[in-house]
């Protein structure tokens, strides 16, 4: 386990990798974002995007996935307090393969007893390196002082 005493700002990491498929982007914005060019192919085609897309939400979704398999699981994290600065620059398509690369930008031992926060710069990227979503996470770790 990593504790927060043992993450320092400045630290960057690259991991994870998820390939999208157009049945998973339809699947979801089924249920969650039904809006056309998530949806439907031949709408998409007529859209802004040119293709089928993404919801942010689902972008979202899939880079907390890759968070939870790879970083995660080896870490003191607590859980998070939210996201600053959530952007979606650039669409997700069916055949993108993401990744994550993360920054540690502070770090704030007085969160709570136990507990110090972490916020770091999080990225979501295609194999081509195109930027898909940022956000600033405000995560929990535990202390081990």
């Amino acid at each position: 386990m990593t504790y927060y005493e043992e993450i320092e700002v400045g630290e960057s990491e690259t991991f994870g990798r998820y390939e999208v498929t157009a049945d998973e982007i339809t699947d979801f914005a089924r249920a969650y974002d039904p809006q056309p060019f998530h949806v439907d192919p031949e709408a998409a085609s007529e859209s802004l995007f040119g293709g089928l897309v993404a919801s942010g939400w689902h972008t979202a979704a899939m880079t907390m996935r890759m968070l939870v398999d790879e970083q995660f699981t080896e870490e003191g994290a607590l859980g998070a307090v939210g996201v600053d600065e959530l952007r979606w620059p650039n669409p997700v398509r069916p055949g993108d393969v993401l990744h994550v690369e993360a920054e540690v930008l502070e770090k704030r031992r007085d969160y709570r007893p136990g507990v110090g926060l972490v916020r770091s710069r999080v990225e979501t990227r295609n194999g081509g390196g195109e930027l898909k979503q940022t956000f600033v996470s405000r995560a929990l770790h535990e202390q081990r002082e």
